[in-house]
């Protein structure tokens, strides 16, 4: 799989927790010849948590794709008509985002910049992080599962005993997700198998 000529957006917003798990599939897509763009959350860019400064994550960011990160939603607004993406990448898309997302609410960059790529006719493809995708946004996600132009890296139960509401991505199947979204198919399976 190459990815040459592709200028993807890469939205993260604020599930901590999977930095690590995303930032060497940001890398991976530079390395099959994509364009990276990157799009940050305002908890992304200005929340410290135990796993990491918010800093270090926007000098990480900085450092894999070499570009500011978007961080307000005037900078991502032109990448509708004026600087169009091939696909938008959201991960990791937190519970919290997902259903402004669901719901037609763009209140932040990244959510901006997944509706002009939308309003492009180009794909979204959601890495989802959140711990009530199987309770209360269970609604959300099955209405984004449903919506034309949005595709999901498989997710499974991360912890299904102590947290049996939660979903989580399977970060490394970002790359080939987002192969198969170019040509407008969801990948298969997109529920597996995540607390082994």
């Amino acid at each position: 799989m190459k990815l040459e000529g592709k200028k993807i957006g890469f939205g993260l917003t604020g599930s901590h927790c999977t930095y690590a798990a995303v930032f060497p599939q940001m890398e991976k897509l530079i390395e099959l010849g994509a364009e990276l763009v990157p799009v940050v959350s305002h908890t992304f860019k200005d929340t410290d948590s135990k796993f990491g400064e918010a800093q270090e994550h926007m000098n990480r960011v900085r450092q894999i794709t070499g570009r500011e990160p978007i961080s307000s939603i005037v900078d991502a607004e032109p990448l509708g008509p004026a600087e169009p993406l091939d696909l938008m990448v959201l991960a990791p898309l937190t519970g919290n985002s997902m259903s402004r997302l669901a719901n037609a609410i763009t209140d932040g960059p990244v959510l901006m910049a997944a509706k002009a790529t939308i309003r492009n006719g180009n794909p979204i493809v959601i890495g989802v992080s959140t711990n009530d995708a199987l309770g209360l946004n269970g609604v959300n996600l099955m209405r984004l599962m449903a919506t034309k132009l949005i595709y999901f890296v498989p997710y499974g139960q991360d912890d299904p005993y102590k947290k049996p509401n939660s979903l989580v991505s399977d970060m490394t199947l970002i790359p080939e997700t987002v192969k198969e979204a170019l040509e407008y198919r969801q990948i298969q399976p997109v529920i597996i198998e995540r607390n082994r």
